[in-house]
């Protein structure tokens, strides 16, 4: 995510300067061209910045935070923000942010500067200047994404439920399905969608779990509360019931809309099949956000799902079909 937003300020003009603990992911952050320069400590730099980032886990842009004493701009882009006003209370000027974006795969090596065209990226509004708010609105429109004002509390209330819980629930899921040895390899994408989130960093997602604990645990009590209900509904073969909660999910999950939309490629067992995918992107010049393949069990091929921007469904379905490629619904 750091990487990514230092390409992004790059490309907008930027002169971006980093520092990381882990010196392979500085090197692979400057490889990949986020940074004009690396800086040699987190201190390094400081005084002549305009924005400061700390783009980190929610403990290490804690201790971080406490640690700092500097007049210049800061922001980080944890997905817990309570603990981090707090931390940052004596710095006279900070704005929490959180860009609601991102994927299971993680590290600077995949950064891409578009990973935040389109996105909502939440900034906090506690002890937050409305100047510094302002300039925070105008970096994050900068590189493509919505800015949303709100308090870090509705943050992390509402993360809870949109972002957090769902992680639990994908976790779950996985272990349910691994109690079953054949369970996995049957799952098919409506499992592989919903469970995505499973594959991300567990470092990162523990430290996010539990900095958000009471409203995550308030989210599994009511989530909890919904799967009684479906028991109950269930048991009593309530179809009316049953049919108007699916419909209600089903018209509020319309009404969404994509960050992004899969296209789903049929590979067949040949030399060459992937390499097409990479005419038909070149030529699409489709803004890719994710990849994933699935293979055949038995006798090779499979299916590749591309997730693209919705604007680039077209253009990137037009050079599929041009390269010969057959693709599933």
């Amino acid at each position: 995510m750091g990487a990514s937003l230092g390409l992004a300020l790059r490309t907008d003009g930027w002169t971006v300067f980093g520092w990381d603990p882990e010196p392979t992911a500085l090197a692979a952050a400057e490889q990949r061209g986020a940074l004009n320069r690396r800086l040699s400590s987190a201190a390094d730099g400081i005084e002549e910045a305009d924005l400061i980032v700390l783009a980190a886990p929610p403990t290490a842009s804690e201790e971080t935070l406490r640690g700092l004493d500097t007049e210049t701009l800061v922001t980080d882009i944890a997905s817990v923000k309570t603990p981090i006003v707090h931390a940052a209370v004596h710095l006279r000027h900070f704005v929490g942010g959180h860009p609601m974006t991102g994927g299971a795969s993680s590290g600077p090596a995949l950064a891409t500067s578009t990973l935040f065209q389109g996105a909502m990226w939440i900034l906090t509004s506690d002890n937050a200047a409305r100047e510094d708010i302002d300039t925070m609105s105008s970096v994050v429109r900068s590189v493509g994404a919505n800015p949303v004002v709100m308090t870090a509390e509705d943050h992390d209330r509402i993360t809870a439920r949109i972002s957090h819980l769902p992680h639990v629930v994908a976790t779950s899921l996985v272990e349910l399905a691994a109690g079953e040895e054949i369970a996995i390899s049957l799952a098919g994408g409506g499992f592989r969608d919903l469970t995505r989130v499973a594959g991300s960093e567990p470092r990162w997602w523990t430290e996010v779990l539990t900095a958000n604990s009471g409203h995550v645990m308030a989210a599994i009590d009511e989530l909890t509360a919904r799967l009684e209900r479906w028991k109950r509904e269930i048991d009593d073969a309530n179809i009316s019931a049953i049919a108007e909660t699916l419909d209600n999910a089903r018209r509020t999950r319309a009404g969404l809309g994509e960050h992004h939309v899969p296209v789903r490629v049929v590979l067949l067992d040949k030399p060459g099949e992937i390499a097409r995918v990479g005419h038909a992107l070149e030529e699409s010049r489709a803004d890719v956000r994710d990849f994933q393949l699935r293979h055949g069990e038995h006798g090779g091929g499979g299916i590749l799902t591309i997730s693209v921007s919705p604007g680039a469904v077209d253009d990137l379905t037009k050079a599929l079909v041009n390269q010969g490629f057959t693709l599933q619904d």
